[in-house]
């Protein structure tokens, strides 16, 4: 995702942040064999998430974990594990 580019659009960082949510959600929670969750989707992610209200990006995440049977604290924990 070029942030430069002048037909860059609200959904498009809204689709980007939702993404990472949903494969971590599909990689950490549900039974697939598949892993969705690349650098690329993580690093649109991260760079969406500077643009997005945060009321956006917990909208996303309580909207994922709702349709998606996770409890949003775990999610919150999975999104944003704490450092050492």
């Amino acid at each position: 995702m070029d942030l430069n580019d002048p037909e860059l659009e609200f959904s498009d960082l809204v689709y980007a942040y939702q993404s990472w949510v949903m494969a971590i959600i599909n990689d950490e929670k549900l039974d697939s064999e598949d892993e969705l969750l690349t650098e690329e989707i993580t690093d649109e992610a991260l760079n969406a998430m500077r643009f997005l209200p945060g009321e956006v990006t917990s909208a996303i995440e309580t909207s994922l974990a709702r349709v998606y049977d996770v409890d949003p604290e775990e999610l919150a924990i999975l999104l944003f594990p704490e450092e050492d």
